[in-house]
């Protein structure tokens, strides 16, 4: 009886046509997308509230207003939260500053490899470097650098109208009308992004993909530590995104120099108990050393990576951590005391040593210097160490 009963009522209930099945997929498919334009929604309102001590994106149109002909540029060998930056900025002024002309420079070249493939896939457009005619703009905007920083584009007598990055300021702030630097955000572009929120302009859905790409990257994986900005960023523009074109800068065309480069950085790398060390003997572009120190940073016995390479006449460090103990800019700036010059954030660092002569006597009597001031300051014992990949006998 009471199978019997449980198959009539089985039996009893309406069956769904194929229309009111669709129907009910496409509810539950418009149900899904208003959840999360209510998420975008309540991101850009916490943004906006977190930004209400921040000097905001009104203050700096109406800084502009009146601008004919400004630049925007970034330091010399952009990645790519430089160059999406740069991009993003161009649009939202152009969008809130009708009939100005608002172009993109950079000092120098992009380099080969991720960013030069980034380049290409965002349709960076930028006018030539033209130091002489610095002058000539009513105003100048410096993106994710800061005046006085070694890669700066801007000459000491040539100050910009607004400074917008996320790095440490070294001392006092630069003097500028309008100054953003945010050290608890981990890329510009997402301060760039809550000026979209800000002044509720559209964020165009290959600007979006390119924001988001940037961001990711800046991040680095297992160094990043993304604050409260840059998730907010991250969710509404995963949803804006234009995915076709994300995939295509994932997974860019790379040249042979990065594989060689790749395979030297393996064959070399030592570690130390929690810190490796890695060292490249020439570069063809300045971004290697970084993002092989993130690549080496997910190795599952080690908290520190160190990267040296020579890169003309000088010795390029690239420095990361996933230490919640020590700050990645403070073990930087022990290491480079009276060699060079450098800085970073807690989980990533770079830094710069000038060569006298190049020869490989020299660059070997810095790295063990180097290698003996990492050991110290992360309080690891001397020893042989281990190499990453060992010798196949």
């Amino acid at each position: 009886m009471s199978g019997t009963g449980q198959s009539d009522a089985r039996s009893a209930q309406p069956t769904r046509t194929a229309g009111e099945n669709a129907r009910g997929k496409q509810g539950d498919m418009t149900a899904f997308v208003e959840s999360c334009v209510e998420t975008a929604v309540g991101s850009a309102v916490a943004v906006v509230r977190g930004s209400r001590h921040r000097p905001g994106a009104q203050r700096l149109v109406r800084l502009l207003k009146n601008k004919q002909h400004i630049l925007i540029t970034t330091h010399r060998f952009p990645d790519p939260d430089a160059l999406a930056s740069c991009l993003a900025m161009q649009l939202l002024l152009r969008t809130k500053l009708k009939g100005a002309e608002v172009s993109i420079s950079i000092r120098g070249t992009i380099g080969g490899g991720y960013n030069a493939a980034f380049a290409k896939e965002a349709e960076l457009r930028s006018v030539p470097w033209n130091q002489a005619e610095l002058a000539a703009y009513d105003a100048i905007l410096l993106l994710d650098v800061q005046p006085g920083f070694k890669l700066s584009p801007l000459p000491d007598e040539v100050p910009p109208i607004a400074v917008i990055d996320h790095h440490r300021a070294r001392g006092r702030r630069p003097a500028c009308a309008f100054c953003d630097i945010r050290s608890d955000v981990g890329a510009t572009s997402s301060i760039i992004f809550s000026y979209f929120m800000e002044l509720e302009v559209d964020i165009p859905s290959d600007l979006a993909a390119t924001l988001l790409f940037a961001i990711e990257t800046d991040l680095a994986g297992a160094a990043g530590q993304p604050g409260e900005l840059d998730n907010m960023a991250l969710s509404s523009l995963t949803l804006l995104a234009d995915t076709r074109k994300l995939y295509r800068m994932r997974y860019a065309d790379l040249p042979q120099g990065v594989y060689t480069a790749f395979a030297e950085a393996l064959s070399t790398a030592v570690y130390y108990e929690t810190a490796m060390i890695s060292h490249l003997t020439d570069i063809e572009s300045p971004e290697m050393p970084a993002i092989i120190a993130d690549f080496l940073l997910r190795f599952e016995v080690v908290q520190w990576v160190l990267v040296t390479a020579v890169n003309g006449p000088s010795l390029q460090l690239s420095l990361r951590t996933c230490s919640a103990r020590m700050s990645a800019a403070d073990v930087m700036r022990r290491l480079i005391r009276k060699l060079g010059e450098g800085g970073g954030h807690r989980t990533k660092a770079g830094g710069g040593i000038a060569l006298e002569t190049g020869n490989l006597a020299e660059v070997e009597r810095i790295r063990k210097v180097l290698r003996r001031r990492l050991l110290r300051a992360v309080k690891i014992p001397m020893s042989r160490g281990a190499r990453l990949v060992p010798d196949r006998q």
